[in-house]
């Protein structure tokens, strides 16, 4: 007898887009920057489709005349590329202000996995790799947060920037291993995996990728003024008392 054909999963109401900021090795650590951060960014399709888009591109054209320059943190901060106009005072404070206010007003909520590599490594002989492990933990938050939605038995597509073929590889066999149960919940994950070159110019890639850094900047010193770290924590997803604490911002060890 065949197996009875299954249909699948109706898609959900939402895409996830996740970035990175910090590198993930544990043999050279940056002193200036000794932490990985995997950030996830949670949108509703129509939002996404209706503002986040629209709103992104608006941005662009005012400031570049066209959409095709990709918002990328590194370059942002360094004023390299398209943004060496940034070294203009009047620029800078015109197009950080646009950013900001954008980044303020777009309807979207955050996860993020910090791990200190050095705790991790002095806790554990065998720590895991930091990439897998943020993975892992944002993945069991992203599932809590759906839920909290009602988009139980929905397929939900993760949106990664791609790193390579190898990368990739390595990446979707964990991601899999996590969704068929492998899961601190031990529990099969309705999520499915798209990779995506930055080049793509990706909207929900660039938002991911400008507010990792930020957290991880957070996460170190918290004393320190963070103009863009105050309008992320609003979106940082919360337990229902408020708590954005192994919630919506998961720091490991």
């Amino acid at each position: 007898m065949t197996a009875e054909f299954q249909p699948p999963p109706p898609f959900g109401d939402y895409l996830v887009f996740v970035d990175e900021s910090g590198d993930h090795s544990l043999e050279s650590i940056n002193p200036d920057f000794p932490i990985f951060v995997l950030a996830f960014c949670i949108v509703k399709k129509d939002d996404y489709r209706l503002h986040s888009v629209p709103e992104l591109q608006a941005m662009k054209m005012k400031h570049f005349g066209h959409d095709q320059v990709i918002l990328h943190e590194h370059d942002i901060r360094k004023r390299k590329g398209p943004f060496a106009l940034l070294m203009r005072e009047d620029k800078r404070e015109s197009f950080m202000g646009d950013m900001n206010a954008m980044m303020e007003g777009m309807p979207f909520t955050i996860l993020a996995c910090v791990i200190q590599k050095e705790a991790h490594k002095a806790k554990y002989v065998h720590p895991h790799h930091p990439y897998k492990l943020s993975m892992e933990f944002g993945l069991e938050r992203v599932v809590k947060f759906l839920e909290e939605k009602g988009q139980d038995g929905r397929l939900t597509h993760i949106i990664v920037e791609s790193r390579g073929k190898k990368e990739d590889d390595d990446l979707e066999l964990e991601f899999r291993r996590i969704c068929d149960g492998k899961n601190y919940r031990q529990q099969n994950f309705p999520l499915d995996v798209v990779f995506a070159n930055k080049q793509t110019n990706c909207s929900g890639l660039q938002l991911a990728d400008l507010v990792a850094r930020p957290i991880g900047r957070h996460v170190m010193d918290p004393r320190q003024p963070n103009r863009a770290w105050d309008l992320i924590e609003p979106k940082l997803f919360r337990s229902p008392q408020g708590k954005t604490e192994g919630w919506g911002l998961k720091c490991f060890p």
